[in-house]
């Protein structure tokens, strides 16, 4: 029987990883919860919710987010769709609810990655359940769920979980297809969509907020003085920002929707 195993890794998120968390509790049948060093209150929230549900959840402290991969990867060959995701990724519940449906009775098996809609928010008025930012598409979107029953190893060194194809291999007669649904329907009509925060201050030491660096910004080619300074900047609480991110994520008319549905519970 095909399962969905979500995998989230988090590193000082308390401001929204609560509401992340709980968004996809439903559509997963297994969720592991990887924190990577939290210094303010996200590994006691994740802490409780992982003994709310023991029998679905599990929660590892990681000292780098490559642990991450290594966790997941044995899991190449099994029937089952791997679903990473982040402190700042709030995904609409009951969408959620209806695409599993659909995700479990094989309408996709033949795919091996499912990019949702998504909309990277530059601001959120939670009083008024409203969010402005950029949509995807234009913009890309970074949701990541792949299906595992098509491969037999991923094996080698990763940065972060489900990153990069190094040591992809699928099985035979199978190949790497990837349906982006933000290509089949707009935002509003989407079973798979996103709100994604990246733009709003992620943890209640951030003093700002800012795109941060994505994993492979912060571990990648980074030298020794640099990765100093970042870790300094976040002990003040000054973030670092993406420079990937400001250039990729900003694409297209900045639009305004209604956020309901994302912190509705579903």
């Amino acid at each position: 029987m095909t399962r969905v195993v979500g995998i989230v890794l988090v590193r000082n998120e308390d401001v929204f990883v609560e509401q992340a968390v709980r968004n996809v509790l439903d559509f997963c049948d297994e969720l592991l919860l990887c924190d990577n060093e939290s210094e303010d209150e996200t590994f006691g929230i994740l802490e409780r919710i992982a003994l709310e549900q023991p029998e679905k959840v599990s929660l590892r402290s990681i000292r780098h987010p490559s642990v991450s991969h290594d966790l997941i990867a044995p899991r190449a060959g099994e029937p089952l769709w791997a679903f990473a995701v982040d402190g700042d990724e709030l995904y609409d519940p009951q969408g959620l609810r209806e695409f599993r449906t659909r995700l479990l009775a094989g309408e996709f098996d033949d795919w091996w990655l499912i990019r949702s809609n998504m909309l990277h928010a530059t601001e959120l008025d939670r009083a008024a359940a409203t969010a402005r930012g950029y949509l995807a598409p234009p913009a890309p979107s970074m949701v990541k769920l792949y299906n595992f029953a098509l491969i037999e190893r991923w094996d080698g060194f990763h940065h972060h979980r489900l990153d990069g194809a190094h040591g992809l291999v699928f099985k035979p007669g199978r190949e790497p297809r990837k349906l982006e649904l933000g290509k089949q329907y707009d935002w509003e009509r989407s079973p798979f969509r996103c709100l994604h925060v990246c733009f709003l201050p992620r943890s209640s030491r951030d003093r700002a907020g800012g795109p941060r660096p994505n994993v492979r910004e912060r571990h990648g080619a980074a030298r020794l003085h640099r990765r100093v300074w970042r870790r300094a900047r976040e002990r003040l609480g000054i973030p670092e920002q993406s420079a990937w991110k400001l250039e990729h994520y900003r694409q297209g008319p900045v639009v305004e929707t209604d956020v309901r549905p994302f912190f509705s519970g579903g």
